[in-house]
């Protein structure tokens, strides 16, 4: 299994960082029911951001419409999260290649990005991510949001303390998430960073 920090992975990192002083805002496992009062959020802030989205999960009645049309991209996380360094590469193919064409079919858009489910990836994956042109994306900064749903608090703490020019911040649609998201946005911006895509 490769690290995160793996020369390959940097290197496509790099490609897609933003500027200096900016930050990118991303989000897993979706299309939630959270979806829409996070879009509220990030329209009344006016942030861009990244959906990963398991495409088990995307169907035409879910807004994806509204993602596209206010400046967001949707982006695959497979088909059903499951951990691709556990399947062969065949089942790994079939998880990331069903997701791709099902983002295709129901929103019209070719997909360009794709996160690993749980950041797990191996040899095989970047070689069908090569095949497939999608370029893999990680992150900088875990908000660990999955881990605060009492604690949102912690959400803001954990991320706002690591950022640096270029960070890329890995969030999930989650409802403790929607709780802190505007007073994210607003701490990060009083640290004089801006918010960017690709």
């Amino acid at each position: 299994m490769y690290d995160f920090h793996d020369d390959r992975w940097i290197k496509n990192i790099k490609q897609i960082r933003p500027a200096q002083k900016e930050v990118m805002l991303t989000f897993d496992d979706g299309p939630s029911r959270k979806l829409h009062p996070l879009l509220d959020v990030l329209k009344e802030k006016e942030v861009p951001a990244v959906f990963f989205w398991q495409s088990r999960l995307l169907y035409k009645q879910r807004p994806w419409k509204r993602v596209i049309q206010e400046g967001h991209v949707i982006a695959s996380h497979a088909h059903n999260h499951k951990n691709l360094t556990t399947l062969p590469k065949s089942e790994q193919y079939k998880q990331i290649k069903t997701s791709v064409d099902k983002i295709r079919k129901i929103t019209g858009d070719n997909v360009h990005y794709f996160r690993p489910p749980y950041g797990q990836y191996n040899e095989e994956t970047m070689d069908i991510l090569k095949e497939l042109g999608l370029l893999p994306v990680m992150w900088q900064i875990a908000a660990c949001d999955w881990e605060n749903k009492h604690t949102p608090e912690r959400i803001v703490a954990n991320v706002v303390g690591h950022c640096r020019p270029g960070s890329i911040i890995l969030l999930h649609e989650l409802e403790q998430t929607l709780t802190v998201l505007p007073q994210l946005i607003d701490t990060i911006r009083r640290e004089g960073f801006e918010f960017a895509l690709f």
